[in-house]
């Protein structure tokens, strides 16, 4: 694999495609919790003491925000880009549980997820990528917020599956958007060009600060499968954990990375 260029500009997310996604991993969840019994609602997730329910509910309030923000008036102006999302997460956090909790306690999670998958599906079907929405952490471009909405679908779809004890389909353009906006996440916050981060086959960055290669191996690499780089990014494992499970390798003397993730605040 050629060695990773450092970004110079934002990377571009294909409309159709982010769209598609958003609807398609929407659906997977649908599918997965469409016979569930009274007992896994209750089951515990690695969400703290969310149950299936309580996450469930959130993916379905965190689709349908898309259609909250398009029916206010558009903001003025942008002020969050997708690569601020990741670490202003944790402001909003308390809120966003308190919500999620209080609807789960009065909404049917298959009926609630039934009409965000239709009121989605109609607001996405002539909204321009251009909208700006007046989005909890600050105005953002539709298609932006989209991008981060693949990621909350992906990660929450394979916290879901942990719960569930059962495979959960991830869309793979969900599931790659995911993965590129985390991994850019961290060439934000380490910018440099010393350590080269692989997460074949969706993304390829240069992070931390230091001597950088310009041909042939870099002294510094990190390699990992995107599952697993979603969850050392959300902090759902930890850096040892994968090691030990070799599901991560990490060559060369600045290659231990644990010291910068989470990302997902």
């Amino acid at each position: 694999m050629p060695p990773a260029q450092r970004r110079t500009r934002a990377r571009t997310y294909d409309s159709a495609k982010i769209r598609g996604a958003v609807r398609a991993q929407l659906a997977h969840v649908r599918e997965a919790v469409a016979a569930l019994s009274d007992e896994q609602w209750r089951l515990p997730t690695r969400l703290g003491d969310w149950t299936v329910r309580d996450l469930v509910v959130h993916i379905a309030l965190g689709a349908d925000s898309v259609c909250s923000y398009l029916e206010k008036p558009p903001p003025l102006a942008r002020e969050v880009a997708v690569l601020d999302w990741p670490s202003a997460t944790a402001a909003v956090a308390p809120a966003v549980d308190e919500r999620a909790r209080t609807v789960a306690a009065s909404t049917e999670p298959r009926e609630l997820l039934d009409r965000v998958a239709e009121r989605l599906s109609q607001a996405l079907a002539s909204a321009p990528a251009e909208r700006l929405l007046a989005a909890r952490l600050g105005a953002m471009r539709l298609d932006d917020f989209l991008v981060t909405r693949c990621v909350e679908l992906a990660v929450h779809s394979d916290d879901l599956a942990a719960a569930l004890g059962a495979a959960l389909p991830l869309d793979r353009q969900a599931l790659a958007a995911a993965t590129r906006v985390l991994a850019d996440t961290l060439a934000a916050k380490a910018p440099g060009g010393s350590v080269e981060v692989r997460i074949p086959p969706f993304a390829v960055v240069q992070c931390v600060e230091g001597p950088r290669h310009t041909r042939g191996t870099p002294p510094n690499v990190v390699e990992t499968d995107p599952l697993t780089w979603l969850r050392l990014a959300t902090g759902r494992t930890s850096w040892a954990d994968a090691l030990d499970a070799a599901a991560l390798t990490a060559s060369g003397e600045r290659a231990d990375l644990s010291e910068l993730l989470p990302l997902l605040g």
